[in-house]
């Protein structure tokens, strides 16, 4: 994942991040359709500059934010750090953000801290989305980026599940495909003497055998007469 770069850099599809290779034309569940009916506005608990803010996943729900702040002091000068917990239980929703101090920390922290382990849990780092994509579907409405596989409604473009190559791909120059081509009517062409070349022995064979059975009946009616 090192080479890793995002597609969603200025604005955010729904459509496109259902699809597993960006080509769909149309939704394939229904949370797609209603993230793209929804209008989500960012939250505004949030502090901080975005380009230096980080989401960090898949967190232990024991871990404290404490706990996070040592993990990524290698990375920089921490300044803020938010677990997202459920407001009535007050539970860790196991994920949270990571302010740093500028936004190249914030990168190291993206680039060298994915799959970090933290409290015993390999965590997902990534950079911020809400507040810096625009047309941003949280998960919830139908959007987001990730998901299980078990829940039916993976989506696509982020460094956890990026885009596949496209079933049909077309990614070769001139040159290459003329020489692709080529070299498939060669295999073609071989193949096709090869399969007459055994026509031609097995049609061999079979004459052979009915020559063969052809003098044994003559052979036995002459030992009658």
């Amino acid at each position: 994942m090192e080479d890793f770069t995002p597609v969603f850099i200025d604005s955010y599809n729904p459509l496109k991040a259902g699809s597993i290779d960006s080509t769909d034309d149309f939704p394939h569940d229904r949370a797609i359709i209603r993230a793209m009916n929804s209008k989500h506005k960012p939250n505004k608990y949030l502090p901080g500059d975005p380009d230096s803010t980080i989401f960090i996943g898949r967190l232990n729900p024991n871990t404290k934010e404490e706990t996070i702040q040592k993990a990524f002091r290698d990375f920089g000068d921490v300044l803020n750090v938010t677990v997202v917990r459920d407001i009535v239980t007050g539970f860790s929703k196991c994920y949270g953000f990571v302010e740093m101090k500028d936004c190249y920390q914030a990168r190291a922290a993206v680039r060298s801290g994915q799959k970090m382990i933290v409290d015993d849990h390999e965590v997902l780092v990534d950079s911020e989305k809400e507040r810096v994509l625009k047309g941003w579907v949280p998960r919830r409405l139908g959007g987001g980026l990730g998901g299980k596989k078990e829940s039916g409604q993976l989506r696509f473009g982020g460094r956890d599940r990026p885009f596949s190559r496209p079933i049909l791909y077309v990614g070769l120059t001139g040159k290459q495909e003329d020489a692709r081509s080529d070299k498939y009517s060669h295999r073609q062409r071989h193949s096709d003497t090869e399969h007459q070349s055994s026509n031609r022995r097995n049609r061999s064979r079979d004459r052979r055998r009915s020559r063969s059975r052809s003098r044994g009946r003559q052979k036995i009616h002459s030992n009658y007469r």
